[in-house]
């Protein structure tokens, strides 16, 4: 016969547990890992958006919002600065290099790598990264609730906008539903 292991409820109804080290709950803060380099910056500025310095490059770039990994990638990758390397290590030019070449994103990516294609107001290929994003999207909002799409009206009695069901889910406050009998 198979011996029955121990396991945590049994551990909590005065079972023997195997001695075990406890494991410290991780901290979500940053690690500080401390350089020798005295140029080294924990945070970094990077198109308006502050990102950690101990991160490589990529994964600070994938920080700010509007870019991810493959479009941090071929930023990078026209730079020819090492992957590896991390933000806290670039200097000033490096960094207004890097922000420069996400102003001109347009000429690096095809356009289907681009975040705001055929513009409603210019009709151009555009890319929107960080704080314009987020006031972009609120505009478009904005003027489909002005239009009175269907959309816009969704959006304006906060209901799913994406053809989500709404019998279960999307409820907010009291709901009405079958109630139990008090004994």
């Amino acid at each position: 016969m198979c011996a029955k292991k121990d396991t945590g409820k049994d551990a909590k109804k005065g079972g023997k547990q195997a001695d075990k080290p406890k494991e410290k709950p991780r901290s979500k803060a940053p690690k500080i890992v401390e350089n020798e380099d005295p140029d080294f910056v924990h945070l970094v500025r990077v198109s308006g958006v502050v990102v950690d310095g101990n991160l490589t490059i990529p994964k600070a770039l994938v920080n700010i919002k509007g870019i991810g990994p493959r479009l941090a990638d071929s930023v990078i990758n026209t730079l020819e600065i090492p992957k590896e390397t991390k933000a806290g290590a670039l200097d000033e030019a490096q960094v207004a290099a890097i922000e420069k070449k996400l102003e001109e994103i347009r000429e690096i990516v095809p356009a289907w790598m681009l975040n705001r294609r055929r513009d409603v107001e210019t009709g151009e290929n555009l890319h929107r990264i960080g704080p314009d994003l987020d006031m972009q999207l609120r505009e478009d909002i904005n003027r489909e609730k002005k239009t009175k799409s269907y959309r816009g009206i969704r959006h304006a009695i906060n209901l799913p906008v994406r053809g989500q069901r709404t019998r279960s889910t999307f409820r907010k406050g009291s709901t009405v539903g079958v109630s139990r009998k008090k004994k």
